[in-house]
């Protein structure tokens, strides 16, 4: 089953397989069987309400209720934004594979779920007192993603949960533009507080649905990362780490930078990747250490699973930012593949632990959403004093 996973067989045509000209047609490896993997571990969770972590403030006795009833879309996938990006991990498989068989059940679950009343239900929770940290930045991150695919999706379904989910998704934006101005510092750990890599989705929602806060979201990022040097990548990952710090910024750095600005930053940012050409053999993956997971059946020590999938992405990111001929293009590319292999064969739905989240961490990887959406950085985004 692993060995499927990491491979894959190809079970349908280019033309069968993908429809939407707007999204980048999957390499070989990612086809309709393993999309459908990835698709049941979604479909398996996003209805099953318990166990359930919830992040959630108690103002009086009445707010004490069960999960459905407090985010009645929400509340499956063991939390909120699992769940949250367990239905975007449904929508992105729907625009690559529209007629895979899973196509069917998955547009029902969505439908069930990303209605215009729920969604008015969420944005009620969202919004009520004493929740203004609520899954504040990963949370709405994914959220906003939700919404970014969504609205690049030219379905008639997809259409109307695109008018439910988009007043849901506009208050997620204006809590976090009300938020970064007041942010005096990054967030820089491993886990759902990073600001880095929530910045990246948020940035790449706003390009992709010409909303006004990309200025907020790419002047933020300057002002909190582009001074920034000689990041201690050594010191990652940490136990429970399923973001890379090191990684993350310079992957949403790449998204602001034009490919000669970014290489002269992340030289300054991570000096230590391997050049090609000065060092022996072709720049080993070994660099950067796979993350080992020594219990998969214990949520927090599962995350270096999800550590390696994103470092995956993170690392194409980096590459795809930097100009073709950049030397340490050998060295980001080879721990690209070494962690994308790693981080996948771990997907396999065995632990629930795992298997609520970490098939979203796939799709993202596999399906190239964090290049196609922000490959391209905008040149005339001026940078601040002080940055390349």
């Amino acid at each position: 089953m692993i060995a499927r996973l990491v491979l894959g067989v190809v079970l349908a045509t280019p033309a069968a397989a993908h429809a939407d000209p707007a999204v980048a047609a999957p390499g070989p490896s990612f086809d309709a069987g393993v999309a459908a993997r990835f698709a049941d571990l979604a479909l398996a969770c996003i209805d099953r309400e318990y166990p359930n972590k919830i992040s959630h403030v108690l103002s009086s006795e009445a707010d004490v209720r069960p999960p459905h009833a407090l985010t009645p879309a929400f509340f499956g996938c063991y939390d909120w934004h699992s769940a949250v990006h367990g239905h975007w991990l449904l929508v992105r498989l729907l625009r690559l594979f529209p007629e895979a068989p899973f196509a069917a059940r998955t547009r029902s679950a969505l439908d069930r779920h990303l209605t215009a009343d729920d969604m008015a239900a969420e944005a009620a929770y969202l919004s009520a007192a004493g929740r203004e940290t609520f899954e504040r930045p990963y949370g709405l991150a994914w959220l906003l993603q939700l919404d970014a695919e969504l609205h690049e999706w030219h379905d008639p379904q997809g259409e109307r949960w695109v008018r439910a989910v988009s007043p849901l998704a506009r208050a997620a934006a204006a809590r976090l533009t009300s938020w970064l101005p007041k942010l005096t510092h990054p967030v820089r750990i491993g886990e759902h507080s990073q600001t880095a890599f929530s910045l990246g989705l948020a940035l790449d929602w706003a390009r992709s649905t010409g909303d006004p806060a990309a200025a907020l979201f790419i002047r933020r990022a300057q002002e909190l990362y582009a001074k920034d040097q000689m990041c201690p990548l050594t010191y990652e990952p940490s136990g429970e780490d399923f973001l890379s710090p090191c990684l993350a910024e310079a992957d949403l750095m790449r998204r602001i930078l034009p490919p000669p600005a970014f290489a002269a930053w992340l030289q300054r940012f991570l000096p230590n990747i391997p050049v090609a050409g000065k060092t022996a053999g072709s720049a080993p993956a070994d660099w950067l250490p796979i993350g080992v997971v020594t219990d998969p059946t214990d949520g927090k020590l599962a995350h270096l699973d999800g550590l390696n999938l994103s470092r995956a992405w993170m690392l194409e990111g980096i590459s795809s930012g930097l100009p073709a001929a950049d030397p340490r293009q050998p060295a980001l590319r080879a721990a690209a593949a070494a962690h994308r292999t790693a981080g996948l064969a771990a997907v396999t739905g065995a632990h629930y632990e795992g298997g609520h989240w970490l098939g979203s961490f796939a799709v993202y990887l596999s399906s190239g959403r964090g290049l196609a959406a922000g490959a391209a950085p905008q040149p005339a985004a001026a940078a601040p004093a002080g940055a390349p």
